[in-house]
């Protein structure tokens, strides 16, 4: 049974992720705009949350799967589902590791389409080495896509400060172009004009969550405030709705309400759902005790669907994403 936190910013659903994504197709089918998902890494272990002043543990969440395509049919699934619920000018990201980005690369190019790709964002960070015979993995998988390439999509560009070569060189103004009468470019000159600084590319170097930093929740998952900035920011506007399907320790749902987002969170752990309400809480944005959606009027979803968008066919794993589904069993 799902069961249901209402606030004034957004709701959290606790329990299956796909019977969530489901009801809420009934209420806001293309009306997100930001869809992002940090599903398990299919680690193949239970994670448990640590607090750090009782010093105990209680496990969050099980990452046991029977074998890669178990794995991968199941983040399918939630990914076909939640295509439904993207506005057409709305993106997906998929937050995985080396491991099973480029199964689940595959596994997206089917659904959304191999044109829907838009980009590969690095998230590169550093952590205590270990000992191995081989390069060290510092860095994530972000992989977005669009719901509908021919709609022009949600997007506020973000922009990195100028290299020390730059400023010496030319300051902190823009640079123009000079052309030649062959249309060559010759030079270039200063304007009066500040510039916003480098449009930002794909490789993104932000720490992890420090020991003992405020924001450190104790859940496993949990992924730093400066990466959903950025993704949160870039992609939405003041009042879209953001979906994160594996809510986790909060951190998309957190960002979302602090940036003006409305946000819809998914999760059937206990752990999970106590954690964002306490976050939630410290910020000022209460959830309510979950409630058995349909109890009553106050434990529904309220309905946000757009009437005059057009609607797409519910989007499925198609034939050869399954067979890929089957060789990566053979795997």
């Amino acid at each position: 049974m799902l069961r249901h936190c209402g606030g004034e910013r957004g709701h959290l659903l606790q329990g299956d992720n796909a019977a969530a994504l489901s009801l809420l197709r009934e209420t806001h089918r293309d009306a997100v705009s930001l869809v992002y998902l940090d599903p398990p890494f299919l680690t193949q272990r239970v994670h448990e949350k640590k607090n750090r002043v009782t010093r105990t543990s209680a496990a969050a969440f099980d990452d046991r799967w029977d074998d890669r395509a178990a794995y991968l049919e199941a983040l399918g699934d939630r990914l076909s589902r939640a295509r439904d619920l993207l506005a057409p000018h709305g993106s997906v990201i998929v937050h995985v590791d080396p491991k099973t980005s480029h199964y689940v690369k595959v596994l997206c190019d089917e659904i959304f389409g191999e044109d829907a790709f838009a980009s590969e964002i690095v998230w590169r960070y550093r952590r205590w080495p270990s000992r191995t015979p081989n390069f060290q993995r510092v860095h994530d998988v972000l992989l977005r896509y669009r719901k509908d390439p021919s709609v022009p999509p949600r997007w506020n560009p973000l922009y990195e400060p100028l290299a020390a070569s730059t400023l010496a060189t030319w300051g902190t103004r823009k640079q123009r172009a000079v052309f030649d009468g062959d249309g060559h470019r010759a030079r270039s000159s200063k304007t009066e004009e500040e510039t916003r600084g480098v449009p930002m590319g794909d490789v993104w170097d932000i720490g992890v969550i420090a020991p003992m930093a405020r924001e450190r929740t104790g859940y496993p998952s949990q992924k730093p405030e400066a990466l959903l900035e950025r993704i949160v920011a870039s992609l939405t506007n003041e009042g879209d709705w953001v979906l994160d399907p594996y809510a986790g320790s909060g951190t998309t749902l957190a960002v979302a309400a602090r940036l003006g987002r409305r946000f819809l969170g998914i999760d059937a752990s206990p752990v999970s759902v106590a954690t964002v309400r306490e976050r939630l809480a410290a910020m000022g944005h209460p959830l309510a005790e979950p409630r058995p959606h349909g109890h009553d009027a106050d434990a529904e979803v309220p309905t946000d669907r757009p009437s005059r968008t057009r609607r797409k066919k519910n989007a499925t794993v198609g034939p050869a994403s399954q067979k890929r589904v089957r060789a990566a069993r053979a795997c």
